[in-house]
């Protein structure tokens, strides 16, 4: 398991990953309500703990956390 350590804390990489999705699924929300999707979305504060979560999974991915396999 990779742990980071900071100010002298352990600190699990995934908390790290949940950290640095909170300004990316922000942003996209931003996107979103600028381009109007909300409009179109029946739930949003559902749709917005899914796209952290998707989020979360994406960084998770490219990073190397989580392996997916087939």
């Amino acid at each position: 398991m990779i742990e980071v350590i900071f100010l002298g804390v352990q600190l699990p990489w995934l908390l790290v990953l949940t950290a640095g999705a909170l300004p990316c699924s922000w942003a996209t929300r931003r996107l979103l309500a600028i381009v109007g999707a909300y409009q179109w979305i029946w739930h949003p504060a559902l749709f917005d703990l899914a796209l952290y979560v998707l989020v979360l999974g994406a960084l998770a991915c490219l990073t190397g956390a989580i392996a997916i396999s087939s």
